[in-house]
């Protein structure tokens, strides 16, 4: 089935909190997203953000981020008073750009807010948006809202716990220990000895609640959002990253799954080998996985783990996905990545494994970059559907990446949270690029910027792909100060851009319909609704 939507991340909608969040505004994106004709919203992976504030390197692959809880929703709630003076110092920071600051701020609200929880024996977190174009049976307004007590915090607790428990006892040591990376605690927390946890645990009980009543909020929130999307016909698109961070609960509590010594100490680390692009290689330095522990346990962690994030979202991409054939290991004492190795991956036994235990699940595989001749019949023999993107289309030769190259079984983009965005993309091509670009499109050589990103939009929407991705950075017409990432850097603006209220308007929406029409992209229902008037 054909389809079309949106690349927009969360943290990167309209908030005067400085950062998007699960809010009115996410509401009234979804609003957009139907108005527009699209039926997908892309997102990047929702979990508590770490190092360099990267979606990429969380402190849990379960975990949900409590940044992205919305205050609002706890005014209405009557869990957080409006006139609280962090809420005010916060509504001060909309344009703050530090994350780790904008959490300590936040965090003392939702401590406040688990306080008003704990005393009242209930939450109500709830959003009201009027809209015009509301679905018809609405009556013009919708409200959305989630509700929970004491027992309801309680069942969530349990049916978690399998996470929830460790990655709240691994925050609170975090925070205990100056959030320095677990692999600097003192040994006995370092190396989960029991009596030492139960100590802890028992000495710091309200702390370690208080962690698991920000996930508890943060997936009351996110569920009624998903719900209210899914009502409006609207599918939620997100991000698994292959790997997880070295610091997170994932490793600290299962370090036996994962390349390490009898330390815990990692043996090797993920990255890429040097290429034009990097001549020292990518060394993101995540920890491998020991796949021959994994095979013995029937794969039981990545099972469960797709599982869960086929319960959060309609559709999840995996990262990285060529590095489950093979993967690039480095020494972990390394400073670049010139001295790696290839290791086999599991392959499709993992998939497998994933097929059989979830026949219906729906996968992406991220098969960006070099893919040897192995990657592409496993890509093939998992069935999944693979990425394009029209960037990397125009070098000089007749590449995979052009459109008339794709098959229906994939995902097209122009570029990807982690490229330029198409206008800084064209500007930044050489001459003939430019050239290859503007022939390829059937455009003159006095066409302008804006009408050579419409054309690669159109292009996109025209392909043969069986669902097209466009990053609202490209349908605003923004230049490279709108980028999301540039892989392999830290800071500089990564994951920070924002748009401001007011940007989606009705001009935008109806181009989009027109698109999702022409080239049979719209929602089911609207074609349905199209061959009952014809």
């Amino acid at each position: 089935m054909r389809a079309c939507g949106i690349l927009c991340h969360i943290s990167s909608l309209p908030s005067p909190y400085g950062i998007g969040t699960l809010g009115k505004e996410a509401y009234r994106f979804v609003d957009f997203l139907r108005r527009a004709g699209q039926g997908y919203w892309q997102i990047l992976p929702v979990g508590p953000t770490g190092f360099g504030d990267s979606p990429y390197q969380s402190y849990s692959a379960f975990a949900g981020n409590p940044l992205l809880i919305d205050i609002d929703m706890l005014i209405a709630g009557g869990l957080v008073d409006e006139n609280d003076n962090d809420v005010k110092l916060l509504r001060s920071k909309e344009k703050f750009a530090d994350f780790g600051q904008l959490f300590s701020f936040k965090r003392l609200i939702l401590a406040k807010a688990h306080g008003a929880f704990t005393a009242k024996g209930t939450a109500v977190s709830g959003v009201s948006v009027s809209d015009k174009s509301a679905p018809a049976n609405s009556g013009n307004v919708h409200k959305k809202s989630c509700c929970g007590d004491l027992a309801d915090f309680s069942a969530f607790c349990r049916k978690n716990a399998w996470w929830l428990d460790d990655y709240a006892l691994f925050m609170s040591l975090k925070y205990h220990f100056k959030q320095v990376m677990w692999t600097l605690w003192e040994d006995k927390y370092r190396l989960r000895e029991k009596q030492a946890l139960q100590e802890y645990s028992a000495a710091h009980a309200a702390d370690i609640e208080q962690w698991k009543f920000m996930q508890y909020e943060f997936f009351l929130q996110y569920r009624a959002l998903k719900k209210y999307a899914n009502k409006c016909g609207i599918k939620i698109y997100g991000d698994m990253p292959i790997y997880v961070s070295m610091d997170s609960s994932d490793i600290w509590a299962n370090p036996e799954m994962f390349m390490l010594d009898g330390d815990c100490r990692p043996v090797s680390v993920a990255g890429c080998p040097p290429d034009d692009f990097a001549p020292t290689g990518q060394l993101w330095g995540n920890p491998l996985y020991d796949w021959d522990y994994m095979e013995d346990d029937c794969y039981k962690w990545w099972v469960t783990r797709v599982k869960y994030s086929a319960e959060l979202f309609d559709l999840t991409r995996i990262d990285h996905f060529r590095g489950f054939e093979s993967f690039y290991a480095i020494p972990a004492e390394d400073d670049t990545a010139e001295h790696g190795k290839w290791l086999k991956g599991p392959g499709m036994k993992l998939f497998k494994a994933i097929k059989s235990e979830l026949p219906g699940v729906k996968l992406v595989a991220e098969d960006l970059g070099f893919l040897t001749e192995d990657v592409v019949t496993m890509l093939a023999e998992a069935g999944y559907p693979g990425m394009k993107v029209l960037e990397f289309g125009f070098g000089g030769d007749d590449s995979g990446y052009l459109p008339h190259n794709y098959d229906k079984n994939s995902v097209v983009y122009i570029g990807t949270h982690d490229n330029e965005t198409a206008l800084g993309w064209y500007r930044g091509c050489d001459k003939e690029t430019k050239k290859r670009i503007r022939r390829y499109l059937g455009l003159s050589k006095k066409a302008e910027d804006g009408k050579i990103v419409a054309h690669l939009i159109r292009t996109a929407y025209a392909s043969v792909s069986d669902l097209c991705i466009i990053q609202l950075q490209d349908l605003l017409l923004l230049d490279n100060s709108a980028r999301m990432n540039v892989p392999s850097t830290i800071g500089g603006g990564n994951w920070q851009w924002r748009f401001p209220a007011g940007a989606l308007n009705e001009k935008l929406a109806r181009a989009l319909r027109r698109l999702a029409k022409t080239y049979y992209r719209e929602r089911q229902e609207e074609r349905k609704q199209e061959a009952r008037k014809g």
